[in-house]
């Protein structure tokens, strides 16, 4: 599956979308990132979104610019963060500062060592808590980024790109559901 079958079944009320995905995937268009990172981030995205002929097309398209332990790093921090952006966002949301305090007890030894390189990770692990919408997260890993010289640019392509995938994945759920007999039925 390539992406070209994805693309074309967007509606035309999201064509934007059409042409911002083939934007972030190309270097022109997600400045500061390498075409591996692209991929990478686009991989990690897909996952969080949650919608399964998106994360297969854009897993084919992620394996022509990766290794196959880079994708597992993608995959990694797609996994981590499903875990960590609820906890975190638990904490922060409560506002209780004894949750702070308190020992979080959850194993995250793949942070230590992701299979990629550890910017790759953390850019991934970004734009996922930016769709996940955990604060904590995101703030922790751009000053993480930003500790490693990671420009701003970089970092709002990362970003750039999980919007796009993130509201690709949501508008093709919308529009399969819609198509469904019974969405029909009930109109």
């Amino acid at each position: 599956m390539t992406l070209e079958p994805i693309q074309s079944s967007l509606p035309d009320y999201a064509k934007d979308l059409r042409l911002n995905l083939d934007s972030v995937l190309g270097e022109g268009g997600a400045p500061g990132l390498t075409q591996k990172q692209i991929a990478l981030m686009a991989l990690a995205s897909a996952i969080a979104s949650r919608h399964e002929p998106l994360t297969r097309a854009i897993a084919q398209f992620a394996a022509r610019h990766a290794d196959e332990a880079e994708l597992n790093g993608a995959r990694a921090a797609a996994a981590m963060m499903a875990m960590n952006n609820i906890y975190y966002r638990f904490t922060h949301l409560v506002g209780n500062e004894e949750f702070a305090t308190l020992r979080t007890s959850l194993r995250m030894n793949v942070m230590a060592n992701p299979g990629g390189s550890k910017i790759d990770f953390e850019l991934a692990s970004l734009a996922v808590s930016a769709i996940n919408g955990c604060g904590k997260c995101m703030e922790s890993h751009e000053r993480t980024l930003r500790k490693h010289e990671v420009s701003a640019q970089a970092i709002q392509s990362a970003v750039r790109i999980a919007a796009v995938i993130h509201a690709v994945a949501v508008t093709l759920e919308q529009s399969q559901a819609a198509a469904t007999p019974q969405a029909v039925a009930a109109a």
